[in-house]
């Protein structure tokens, strides 16, 4: 089969592998039918991953078709349409058991898919613990509607729901990447008083103010200043940082009112410095880390339900044949990409 294939730092190239196989009575292996290129793909290729292992197929956002399950699988079965989950995890540990899923102590659990394990952008895929990392579509969705659901959608759930937002609150977004778009939907399931989108490309901001018109945008130069005019209390009460700079880290902090929730989910190139002297007083909670992808059902039925769409953020397809170019593309953003799908298998 094709797969796309670290095979030296700095280096993707689409290789023949063998079909995968049932290793273990919890795995089964999916017929990938669409997959998505993601940012943390190019941070693997950059070398900005040091536990990605060379010579994995990398991708781990797909969408594709139960063909083969263990003997311990009850969840789903042979034709079931899946959406496949970011992380591995597998339901019994401490980590797991307290909703933890990002930090499952099996050997094979958090972020397994893509990176250290063959991932999805691949016309087959073993996807270990079947039962915990693949969640039933509804017939009433696409594949379309339903590629984000176990990366960004649940990034963008998560990070939502542990900002503890209320009806009351101004949320300021940092970044309208994606991640950022998938998690301005989730956020706005809370209805908060306002929303807040910062972003430094024009377009995106376009994008935002075109599909959802009650959020406010606003560019990076002069945010903070935005934010504290169109605030009740001095800036955000909550702020969800997704882009991933020392710029953006340092405005997640500096706009965020005293006593206010700050939200990182962002993946970083390198450490960020908190000036802790500068900031003692303002009592600030920071929330940090890799998504506990756990709310996969529920995502999938608000999407079939109507209440949150995703398909406007695939701007470009691409047939697995030619994923060089879908990568030269997004890593170069040209084309006012925001996020590409790769057609993986047909039947």
């Amino acid at each position: 089969m094709l797969a796309y294939t670290y095979t030296r730092p700095g280096e993707f190239r689409l290789t023949q592998k063998e079909l995968p196989k049932i290793c273990h009575e919890r795995d089964a292996v999916v017929r990938v039918t669409l997959a998505s290129v993601c940012t943390s793909d190019l941070h693997i290729l950059h070398g900005s991953v040091p536990r990605a292992v060379v010579g994995i197929t990398v991708g781990h956002e797909m969408v594709g078709v139960v063909r083969e399950t263990g003997s311990a699988v009850t969840n789903v079965k042979k034709g079931d349409r899946v959406a496949v989950n970011v992380e591995t995890f597998c339901g019994d540990c401490f980590f797991c058991r307290q909703g933890f899923v990002n930090n499952c102590s099996d050997k094979n659990g958090g972020w397994a898919l893509g990176c250290r394990i063959d991932g999805g952008q691949a016309e087959y895929v073993r996807v270990p613990f079947a039962d915990r990392g693949l969640n039933k579509i509804p017939d009433n969705v696409s594949d379309e509607q339903a590629l984000f659901t176990g990366d960004l959608l649940a990034t963008g759930f998560w990070a939502a729901r542990i900002s503890e937002i209320s009806d009351k609150d101004t949320v300021l977004i940092i970044g309208a990447g994606p991640t950022g778009l998938c998690t301005l939907q989730c956020v706005l399931l809370h209805s908060p008083a306002r929303v807040i989108v910062c972003e430094k490309d024009p377009f995106r901001r376009r994008f935002v103010e075109k599909h959802y018109p009650n959020v406010l945008t606003v560019p990076f130069d002069g945010a903070e200043d935005f934010v504290r005019k169109h605030s009740d209390h001095g800036g955000a009460d909550r702020v969800i940082e997704v882009a991933g700079t020392s710029e953006t880290f340092r405005l997640a902090y500096t706009a965020a009112r005293p006593n206010a929730i700050v939200t990182v989910v962002a993946l970083y190139d390198a450490p960020q410095i908190l000036p802790l002297p500068d900031m003692y007083g303002k009592n600030l909670t920071f929330k940090t880390g890799g998504v506990d992808g756990c709310d996969c059902d529920q995502i999938l039925s608000l999407i079939a339900a109507g209440k949150l769409d995703t398909r406007p953020l695939i701007t470009h397809t691409f047939p697995l044949s030619d994923i060089d170019k879908a990568y030269d593309l997004f890593q170069n953003k040209r084309d006012n990409v925001i996020k590409i799908a790769v057609r993986c298998s047909q039947n």
